[in-house]
């Protein structure tokens, strides 16, 4: 294996979404043997512990350069900041939600976020109820203050907690104030230009996904 240091060896080639994906994946395997006390890994171990072949390892890494030692295999504590640097959260971002329901409350009382680099800092709803209130150290703004407070916190990313039927029009609105990623938590596709990048999560699909699993292994 090469020096860490070696420049990415497909400067002009863009990474399937799926690499990326892996790379998360990688990450968060990486900081748990940080954990655990354990310095050094290699690709088959990387691999092994998430389900993917030695080989699919490396060649997701071959993307961004060669980061391996000779002998040694991945070294955990450098590793982590490259896949953070190549994910952008090796910096700090200002997170905005849209939506302040049960999901939106169970989120925001996730710790993960944090520890990645995700730092939800205003929440917004139109439920008078809920307008002014401080939940899990965040400030709920009326929906009416996004442009305000998107501007006056930088916030560039937002996710969207609210019933399908909303989530267009909010959508529509987080664009206008500037923003330039959306996490769409609304159990519906959202039009949005293409300069705005959109990652959809539908609870209800993932599990389709494991039961479409379960139903084939039965089978098989």
């Amino acid at each position: 294996m090469t020096s860490r240091k070696s420049q990415s060896a497909k400067p002009d080639e863009t990474p399937p979404k799926a690499v990326i994906s892996r790379l998360s994946l990688y990450l968060r395997e990486l900081q748990h043997l940080v954990r655990n006390g354990q310095q050094t890994t290699s690709s088959s171990g990387l691999g092994q512990r998430l389900g993917f072949s030695d080989a699919q390892v490396r060649k997701d890494l071959a993307y961004f350069g060669q980061f391996g030692h000779p002998g040694i295999g991945y070294r955990c504590e450098e590793l982590i900041p490259v896949i953070r640097g190549i994910l952008g959260t090796d910096r700090g971002w200002p997170v905005a939600m849209v939506g302040a329901g049960n999901l939106g409350r169970a989120l925001l009382g996730y710790k993960g976020f944090a520890r990645q680099g995700f730092r939800i800092v205003a929440v917004f709803d139109i439920d008078s109820a809920t307008i002014g209130r401080v939940i899990e150290g965040v400030q709920v703004y009326h929906f009416d203050d996004l442009e305000k407070v998107v501007a006056a916190e930088g916030i560039k990313i937002a996710m969207i907690v609210v019933p399908a039927t909303a989530a267009q029009g909010v959508a529509d609105r987080l664009v206008a104030a500037g923003l330039e990623g959306i996490l769409n938590f609304a159990p519906v596709t959202i039009a949005l230009p293409e300069s705005v990048n959109t990652v959809g999560v539908d609870l209800a699909i993932e599990l389709e996904q494991l039961t479409f699993s379960v139903v084939k292994r039965r089978r098989g």
